[in-house]
């Protein structure tokens, strides 16, 4: 039920996966440090992680944890400078800023770097020049001319995606950066046995940042802009912090900037920033994973010991003066209405820090919280909840709400400060304080388990400035929380000093875009390589083998009975479980079911009300969901294992006695319609579902396959409870990852878990015949936005296994990510686009269809190019030898490395077995792809994309789309939001 996008689309960190830049850096291999060279390092008492905290004789702070599960090091390189450190006249400057870190040095990235640096020092003057005409528009257009010109010739130097290319030969994954308030954070997650090559790359890309491709990169980062312009909830967030910080930088300006500090933008501000915040005093380096202490700190010394400190700007907060009586802001935007509620409270490394988490949790956290229970399970809104936006100087508390139908956004804001009134009155029941700091610690308990979590938690403690040691006690502080003390806080806090942000759906009249410059194609040069790209590659590292699941020896089973199979791995790490009871049927045999697994959450059983069953539940440190898809009802238990049975037992009451609530199901079917009509405002779900089930299916699809109003309206409870009932006398299986033996796990389920003596075979399911796709159309969706979004729609083969090594080459050599093909044409070279993509995507399952999907999201001016643009790549794939071999590295280390451990491989032989699968697939991609040319890719591209039928879908503002162009490509129909929501 949470609604709230992650917090970084939320204005609150600029993430830059789809917008990163790439290349990156290198620098001169620094003697290795002597080996009787001592180490000092501090840990923390009670520390799960095992960290150890060293700082190197130039002030630059490494983290290290040590964890096993696979041969990865999960790394974080923080930088303790981020939009609140902008210039007040540069405005995203740290965002620009970390996508130039990107791009390279004077030795990588570059082909030739004394014929490229006077062109880059041209191009920087010129940006000066462009600053001081803002007056001038015809001098400004010349200047511009001018830098474009240059910018060609600088090109011709550059070896773009440099970096990308060699993090991805390394089988780096997930590389990616952010800017939020504080920091500026670069992420790579990779194989253990190429730490040097990490390390060197990086040493270099904090040694120097060069402004290369800045042109280019620039119009990225107003594409990123633009899809800022286009997000409500953005716009929300920014009005928020805008009245909430009036002085302050949180409220004063945003991450990614103001529109005219991006169209007049200073390389030289961006040297200075540079020179300013990334130096060793300032960073830190955060590795959890599979590392040796001693020889990891040795190799950063190594690599980082040679880099300059010097002193980093003080920076002085400003004090924000109390808010005495509520402020009110109104945003419109074309999606659904809700109400935002913010209070300003002190920053997180202080107690009230501690006491804000903990009021937060008291309203939300997702079972017996406040407004979980009496907002959100009594189905007073639509749905409520809120969240703590923690930062250095001064910490936001969000309440946030969308009202039912017919209701007015007043009234879900009197709602929501009346649970928030319960507190400070101590309204709320005793034992609630001592579970949610029961819960937390088995939550991070859980996010223990993967190497992200724990690094984040390191560079968390650098940024936030407290020890490792207070880092670590902030969670026995947390559980020293009194409900006396959060009350008091609570009456001291929170009174009239909020600011409510009202969102209401409509037109907005203050859209703008960032207008389009005119920008030449800068080369690719895809095959060239910088000298020390080539030393990097060859440093030394061990050969590491891949380690695939084996499904008969890593999973074990047993017979339940007769139609009930346990599949069984053990966790040998921390006392958690997660149980799960897979049934092969969904919304195509029964729609109701969707319904009716929704319902499960407003349900008591005989002995307890819905609010009391989900309050023992939380009591236990254990939770349950189950959800409905097409053809699978999962139902999952997870939590503490020691609570297993008395968790099962109130599980299974509710499975199996669940009690008819009538007005439950009035309130729940007046949400479902409010929700369907909400849908039909979000443009996420008009392209990425509706219009794609549309294009796929035809107007009657598994989308549109929805219990009809009228029919929802003469529901009656006793037929839900029925089909929830029925659930587990089908033929079904029992997953379970936890501590304790099969035997006696097997006990517990025959005991515990109510099924009939035979279990009835699973009944036929509806099938959704998949339409040809043999006529070329383009289908477009009005929808009042700056940018257009475009998915180009192929139908390929059913599935077979024998082509998913071909498959994964392609898709890594071809739209997969920040080195491919497609993101080097699309948006390095052609500047088109924030985010592009292409895939030939799998079937889940036998028998079903593989499509090719390709997508890029533009200023809808930008529309002609980036529609050729993507259609000649699908048409002719470009040969880029070095391309190749790095796809086919990054693929050949990835899986060497990857390890799929946990729950995970229970899950990952549901999705085999979906596939007519009883073995580990990677083993084939890994085995084949190495021995595959580029013919063969060719001839894979040649039969299965080149000259395919396409169906192109667009969703885009009817003022601004160019319907000259989109008939170039195919019949153009418009379809109405009735037609592909079916309602």
């Amino acid at each position: 039920m949470l609604l709230l996008p992650a917090l970084a689309t939320l204005g609150l960190a600029t993430q830059c996966q789809s917008s990163k830049p790439a290349a990156a850096v290198a620098t001169t291999a620094v003697p290795t440090p002597a080996a009787t060279k001592e180490y000092r390092y501090e840990t923390a008492p009670n520390d799960p992680l095992g960290v150890r905290v060293y700082k190197l004789d130039n002030g630059l702070t490494v983290y290290l944890s040590d964890y096993k599960d696979a041969p990865r090091i999960q790394t974080y390189v923080a930088v303790r400078a981020g939009s609140k450190n902008d210039p007040a006249a540069a405005t995203g400057l740290a965002h620009y800023l970390e996508h130039m870190v990107f791009k390279g040095t004077s030795r990588l990235g570059t082909k030739d770097w004394s014929k490229e640096k006077p062109e880059l020092d041209k191009i920087e003057g010129l940006y000066e020049t462009y600053r001081g005409e803002r007056n001038d528009p015809v001098a400004r257009k010349r200047t511009y001319h001018q830098i474009d010109s240059i910018s060609g010739v600088a090109a011709r130097y550059a070896v773009p995606n440099e970096y990308d290319k060699l993090m991805g030969s390394i089988g780096s994954k997930g590389s990616n950066a952010h800017t939020s308030n504080e920091e500026t954070v670069y992420k790579e997650d990779i194989p253990s046995n190429q730490l040097e090559k990490w390390a060197a790359v990086q040493s270099e890309r904090f040694r120097e940042m060069v402004p290369r491709l800045f042109h280019t990169e620039l119009e990225a980062v107003y594409e990123e802009k633009n899809r800022g312009l286009d997000n409500d909830f953005s716009k929300e967030f920014e009005a928020l912090n805008g009245s909430l910080y009036p002085t302050h930088p949180y409220g004063t300006q945003t991450t990614i900037g103001t529109i005219e500090h991006l169209q007049n933008p200073s390389i030289t501000e961006i040297k200075k920033y540079f020179g300013q915040y990334y130096v060793p005093n300032n960073v830190a380096l955060c590795l959890s994973g599979d590392l040796d202490y001693d020889q990891t700190i040795r190799l950063i010394d190594k690599y980082f010991g040679s880099l300059q400190n010097k002193p980093v700007p003080v920076f002085h907060s400003p004090v924000e003066q109390p808010i005495t009586t509520p402020i009110v802001k109104e945003v419109t935007g074309p999606s659904s209405e809700n109400v935002m509620l913010g209070y300003r409270l002190p920053g997180k490394a202080t107690r009230d820090g501690l006491r804000l988490r903990m009021l937060d949790k008291i309203l939300t956290n997702g079972q017996a919280g406040l407004f979980d229970l009496d907002l959100n399970q009594q189905q007073k809104v639509l749905q409520a909840q809120t969240f703590a936006d923690l930062n250095d100087d001064y910490s936001t508390h969000v309440l946030y709400g969308t009202p039912r139908q017919g209701q007015s956004l007043a009234e879900v804001q009197a709602l929501m400060l009346g649970e928030l009134a319960k507190v400070k009155s101590g309204n709320f029941p005793d034992w609630l304080i001592p579970a949610i700091i029961n819960n937390e610690k088995l939550t991070l308990t859980k996010s223990y388990e993967s190497n992200e979590a724990r690094a984040s938690a390191l560079y968390e403690s650098f940024i936030e400035r407290v020890s490792w040691a207070d880092y670590v006690k902030q969670q026995a502080d947390f559980g020293t929380i009194t409900k006396a003390e959060i009350v008091k806080f609570a009456n001291d806090n929170y009174g009239q000093n909020y600011v409510a942000v009202l969102k209401h759906t409509g037109k907005d009249p203050n859209t703008v875009k960032v207008v389009k410059p005119a920008i030449t194609p800068v080369p690719a040069n895809r095959d060239a390589a910088s000298d020390y790209y080539k030393e990097v590659s060859k440093l030394p590292s061990t050969e590491l083998q891949p380690v695939f699941v084996d499904y008969k020896k890593d999973i074990q089973t047993a017979s339940i009975k007769p139609g009930l199979p346990l599949y069984y791995t053990k966790n040998s790490e921390n006392g958690l479980f997660s149980l799960f009871y897979a049934i092969d049927l969904g919304s195509n045999n029964n729609p109701l079911l969707d319904v009716a697994t929704d319902y499960l959450q407003y349900l008591g059983t005989g002995q307890y009300t819905a609010a009391q069953l989900q309050q023992e539940f939380y009591k236990l440190g254990c939770s349950f969901a189950v959800s409905s898809s097409q053809d699978r009802v999962l139902i999952s238990l997870s939590g503490l294992d020691s609570n297993l049975e008395p968790a099962m037992k109130l599980f299974e009451q509710l499975l199996n006695n669940p009690r008819p609530d009538a007005a439950a199901l009035k309130n729940q079917v007046a949400g479902i319609l409010k929700q369907r009509q909400d849908a039909k405002l979000s443009k996420g779900v008009i392209l990425n579902q509706a219009m794609l089930n549309y294009a796929k299916y035809g107007p009657h699809n598994p989308f549109t396959d929805v219990v009809p109003e009228a029919q929802l309206k003469t529901l009656k409870p006793e037929q839900l409870t029925s089909l929830l009932k029925s659930l587990p006398t089908y033929q079904h299986r029992v997953l379970y990852y936890g501590p304790r033996d099969i035997a006696g796990l097997t006990t517990v389920i025959r005991t515990d878990h109510q099924t009939p003596a035979t279990l009835k075979p699973d009944p036929a399911a509806k099938d959704f015949a998949e339409q040809p796709l043999k006529e070329k159309k383009v289908y477009w969706v009005d929808y009042n936005m700056v940018q257009a979004e475009i998915l180009f729609l192929t139908k390929g083969d059913t599935y077979d296994r024998l082509l998913a090594p071909t498959v994964a080459l392609y898709n890594e050599y071809f739209g997969g990510g920040m080195g491919s093909i497609v993101f080097q044409d699309l948006r390095e070279s052609k500047a088109l686009a924030y985010s592009a993509m292409s895939r030939y995507a799998n079937a889940d399952k036998t028998g079903r269809s593989n499509y090719i999907l390709s997508y890029i999201g533009t200023q809808s001016d930008k529309l002609p190019e980036a529609m050729s643009g993507m259609e000649g790549l699908l048409t002719d794939m470009p040969l880029a030898d070095a391309n190749l071999a790095i796809a086919k590295q990054s693929i050949r280390n990835s899986i060497a490395t990857d390890r799929i451990t946990h729950e995970g491989v229970l899950l990952s032989y549901e999705r085999a077995r979906r596939l007519g699968l009883d073995y580990d697939l990677r083993r084939d991609v890994y085995e084949q792809t190495q021995n595959m040319s580029f013919t063969d890719l060719q001839k894979f591209q040649q039969a299965k994309v080149k000259g395919q039928n396409q169906v192109i879908l667009v969703i885009g503002s009817k003022d601004r789309l160019n319907f000259k162009e989109l008939a170039k490509y195919g019949s153009v129909q418009q379809l109405s939001l009735k037609e592909i929501f079916g309602y």
